[in-house]
């Protein structure tokens, strides 16, 4: 091997769709948008549909949306129509977390990427504005299952800022945000003082703090850069519009009978969340669905105005 030649454990960065690498060198804003929700949380062809719809979303304010996702080994930030469209419709894609990326690139395989695994490589590509719909957290009755999501020790290393509607309603939202302060993630509600729920506009749980325009975000941002030292996320937390949550107790109800279908069913481990999900959505005749995807539009809206009043300091 010559000395010019890359090493085995060179770091190999994403590939960068033409629009995004041009957006980047251009200083223009970018908003990176997780695949599993393509992949693997909407019916066919609806799917397809909402992928363009958010990628809309973040053009018509003037940002340039970065889907990402691994495509035959090689992890991609943006993506085309063609890409887009196989995210969608391949039922063979895998979902992948941040610890499957790189069996995932060695093996040549294609998967739609989580939270966490979207995160990590698109601050590696450069990009500081992920917008999603929720993240995950710590699992109801942890002290016994110690069942805690990937997404939070990723984000306490991983210097982004995170747009979304709180974390998943079917989780310990108390626990969580304990976890997150003890992780040192930064939490910031978004027009509101409590903290949102998913589904719901709030989950009941206050925040510390709480902004109001997207420049005030990017400030924080830029606190966050003047202070340096450990690199975590910031998380904005975004509720979803009153009139477009979920009935209250329509959720309370449902989601206490999924606990309970659960726990009659020795469900356990990463079964739980689909098996929750799913008897949400049905219990709900579709209802937790179109909360769902309120909330990621609020939230991909959100995202493409906070990285044009981070890419205008």
């Amino acid at each position: 091997m010559s000395l010019t030649e890359p090493s085995a454990t060179t770091p190999r960065p994403p590939v960068l769709s033409a629009e995004v690498r041009d957006a980047l060198a251009g200083r223009r804003p970018v908003v990176a948008l997780e695949s599993t929700i393509i992949a693997h949380g909407l019916p066919r062809p609806r799917n397809l549909r909402v992928a363009e719809e958010l990628e809309d979303i973040v053009r018509s304010a003037g940002a340039v949306p970065a889907t990402v996702a691994v495509l035959d080994g090689s992890a991609r930030v943006g993506l085309d129509k063609a890409q887009l469209e196989r995210v969608a419709e391949d039922p063979a894609m895998r979902k992948l977390g941040h610890r499957d990326l790189a069996p995932a690139l060695a093996t040549g395989a294609s998967g739609a990427t989580t939270v966490s695994a979207t995160a990590f490589l698109a601050a590696r590509a450069g990009l500081r504005v992920f917008a999603t719909g929720g993240l995950g957290g710590v699992h109801r009755g942890w002290t016994e299952t110690q069942d805690e999501s990937a997404d939070l020790r990723l984000l306490a290393r991983t210097g982004i800022t995170v747009v979304c509607a709180g974390v998943k309603s079917i989780l310990d939202v108390p626990a969580t945000l304990q976890r997150l302060e003890t992780l040192g993630v930064g939490v910031l509600g978004y027009g509101t003082d409590r903290f949102p729920g998913f589904y719901l506009s709030s989950s009941g749980e206050p925040v510390d703090w709480t902004v109001r325009s997207p420049e005030e975000v990017a400030g924080v941002m830029a606190a966050q850069d003047a202070l340096g030292g450990p690199e975590a996320a910031l998380i904005v937390a975004n509720p979803v519009p009153q009139h477009e949550q979920l009935d209250p107790g329509l959720h309370d109800r449902v989601l206490a009978e999924a606990l309970d279908a659960c726990r009659e069913r020795g469900i356990a481990g990463q079964a739980v969340t689909p098996f929750l999900l799913d008897h949400l959505m049905r219990g709900t005749e579709g209802a937790s669905l179109e909360a769902n995807l309120a909330a990621v539009r609020g939230n991909v809206a959100l995202a493409a105005r906070i990285a044009t009043a981070w890419a205008a300091r």
